[in-house]
């Protein structure tokens, strides 16, 4: 690798770790954000041509920007190594796409609206939340797996139980999983549902009251446990990058533990052997 190639690539990488570049990157998206949003108001119709100069110049600066930090890798291939750079790479280049003037200016202005999201790559606060949701997802299946069971379970007792007091709440199983999701969201339950069947069935509200402590607390409060797990442990894993933070320096006493224990097992062999 050259001399000129490696100063160079030395510039960039400092350039994209300076944090006024990073601010100015997370200001120009979310002025992207806000000109999306201008759009939908019929007044912005009178700066349309202005609004597309903008619209170009932060085109452009997302553009010299993405450059800059495959610039900054010493191998191009590094670069599209993590899921977050190829997701930023992806935004970019669909939004060079020129569809404004033709058919597809709802693709276009959609495209637009997607560069927020890069709002979420550029903060590592809010790519530890979404990393812990997508981990979470596949622990989360097996709870709403068992809270399907459960709708089943109540919505067959439910529909032949009140299907004489309203057909459109009850009147089969799938209506009644629909019913005891409102029941479950508390949206107008107890008015909508509740009072009208306990007039037919004094006893009902066991049934609707066993059901919610088991959806709205039990299942609700095990999805919150699975979610802050895996936030804990990613927050850990980002300690351990960044160097910082009580996981960081746990890691660094360990290994400055095991460093020791192998310094003391090199000095026991070298004393045995002297004394042999």
């Amino acid at each position: 690798m050259s001399q000129p190639f490696t100063t160079w690539q030395a510039r960039f990488e400092r350039l994209r770790s300076n944090k006024i570049f990073e601010t100015c990157v997370i200001a120009i998206i979310i002025v992207s954000a806000l000109l999306v949003g201008a759009k939908t108001y019929e007044e912005a119709n009178r700066f349309e041509q202005v609004m597309r100069l903008f619209d170009m110049a932060v085109t452009g600066f997302f553009l010299i920007e993405i450059l800059i930090r495959m610039a900054a890798e010493k191998r191009l291939r590094d670069f599209f190594k993590k899921g977050w750079n190829i997701f930023d790479f992806v935004i970019v280049t669909a939004s060079l796409i020129p569809l404004e003037d033709s058919e597809m200016v709802l693709l276009a202005r959609l495209l637009r609206i997607f560069r927020v999201l890069r709002l979420v790559s550029m903060i590592p606060e809010l790519r530890m939340l979404v990393s812990a949701l997508f981990k979470s997802i596949p622990r989360m299946g097996y709870v709403a797996l068992l809270m399907f069971i459960i709708f089943y379970i109540y919505a067959a007792v439910g529909s032949f139980l009140f299907h004489d007091v309203d057909e459109s709440l009850w009147g089969n199983i799938s209506l009644a999983m629909l019913t005891l999701f409102q029941v479950a969201t508390f949206e107008s339950w107890a008015t909508a549902v509740l009072y009208p069947t306990m007039e037919h069935y004094g006893y009902s509200w066991i049934y609707f009251l066993s059901f919610i402590f088991l959806n709205a607390f039990i299942f609700l409060n095990m999805m919150i446990g699975i979610v802050l797990d895996v936030m804990q442990k990613e927050n850990t894993l980002m300690e351990l990058e960044s160097g910082e933070g009580e996981a960081a320096e746990l890691h660094g006493l360990r290994s400055d533990v095991r460093e020791l224990r192998d310094q003391l097992t090199r000095m026991e062999a070298l004393l045995q052997q002297r004394e042999r």
